[in-house]
């Protein structure tokens, strides 16, 4: 199913509940893998008798929230839960990493073909309200050969609380000492300048709507929207456009700070590579240690080895890179060690 179909089958997904269900799980969180997180659902519960999942795309933040109050089975976020929201869960909590995804710079500019370049520094002073306008100079000179219009730049930013705005921030505070000390990273943030709008599909539609526009989301939603997407100086040097083979690129240090008893809340923005894209994570799904229900918690540890292993097979074609296959052990324990009424739920594939 190519990435342009598949927006137009997610209704049928919620609707197409199967009679025969007897296990319904539930989850809410990232918008940032949405595209695949409801491929692999719509594909599971075509292909499993007795479970359906269902998710809802409301944000890093609506997800954290949900799964500390416990309205939701699984949560989803790209921003890993601080030491204090872990506390509010009393600890009950394990992060899975799911799949690699890229925040990019993405704009609107008729006329202009091809893909812009970004350095670090252009990035993080148009966000901070210093570069205002599509021809400023430092910009001009990124850009040789390309006629940029005397256009405002229209900023566009998220308005919920949001893992792809940690991803982009955490970027932003490791290349900016003044982004740091005036912003700083968050899930939510006081933005300088700009427009908010409520998700990656929000900010895909300003884009969209907006000559001038510029924006950050997440590469899937420019894959569907077909916006242009731009290229972003990595730490090298390099000006890298986000592919999977630059987001695995970033992955490959992250390997080093991951082992056997990692919790996974690792960051890989800017990382060292001559080919990697410098605005690149993981993403994660929240799954509680210990779950009262059995038949749920087997389901859907189930489930997530499925997509950690079978499902992986679709990131390609969505937007996604797939994890090292050498974190799919780490993963596999961490899904075995999940208990319910006193005892594990690990079901063998």
């Amino acid at each position: 199913m190519r990435v342009s179909r598949l927006m137009a089958v997610i209704a049928a997904a919620f609707v197409a509940t199967p009679a025969a269900a007897q296990v319904v799980l539930n989850g809410a969180g990232a918008t940032f893998p949405n595209i695949i997180y409801q491929d692999w659902i719509i594909t599971y519960n075509k292909a499993t008798a007795g479970v359906q999942l269902n998710y809802q795309s409301i944000g890093s933040g609506g997800g954290i929230q949900q799964f500390t109050a416990g309205t939701v089975d699984f949560g989803a976020s790209d921003a890993p839960m601080s030491d204090q929201e872990i506390a509010a869960v009393s600890g009950n909590v394990i992060h899975i990493p799911t799949v690699l995804g890229a925040v990019l710079p993405t704009y609107n500019l008729p006329g202009v073909s091809g893909a812009l370049r970004f350095s670090p520094a252009v990035l993080a002073d148009i966000y901070l309200g210093k570069i205002t306008r599509w021809n400023d100079p430092r910009l001009a000179s990124l850009n040789p050969g390309v006629k940029l219009p005397d256009l405002g730049i229209a900023v566009a930013h998220r308005s919920d609380g949001s893992g792809t705005t940690f991803i982009f921030t955490d970027y932003l505070s490791k290349v900016s000492s003044e982004w740091v000390s005036k912003v700083g990273t968050g899930k939510s943030v006081n933005w300088p300048v700009g427009i908010g709008a409520k998700g990656n599909e929000g900010v895909s539609a300003i884009v969209s709507q907006t000559p001038g526009a510029l924006g950050y989301i997440e590469l899937g939603y420019a894959m569907i929207n077909k916006l242009p997407v731009g290229a972003v100086q990595n730490k090298a040097g390099s000006f890298i456009t986000p592919t999977i083979a630059s987001v695995t690129a970033a992955a490959a240090g992250a390997m080093k700070q991951l082992g056997p008893e990692t919790d996974f809340r690792v960051s890989i923005v800017n990382p060292d590579g001559a080919d990697a894209y410098p605005i690149a994570s993981f993403t994660w799904l929240l799954l509680h240690k210990q779950y009262d229900n059995a038949a749920k918690a087997g389901a859907l540890a189930k489930f997530v080895w499925w997509a950690e292993t079978e499902g992986q097979a679709r990131c390609a074609d969505l937007g996604y890179a797939p994890l090292p296959k050498a974190m799919q052990p780490w993963i596999q324990a961490r899904l075995k060690s999940i208990t319910a009424e006193g005892r594990a739920v690990w079901a063998s594939q």
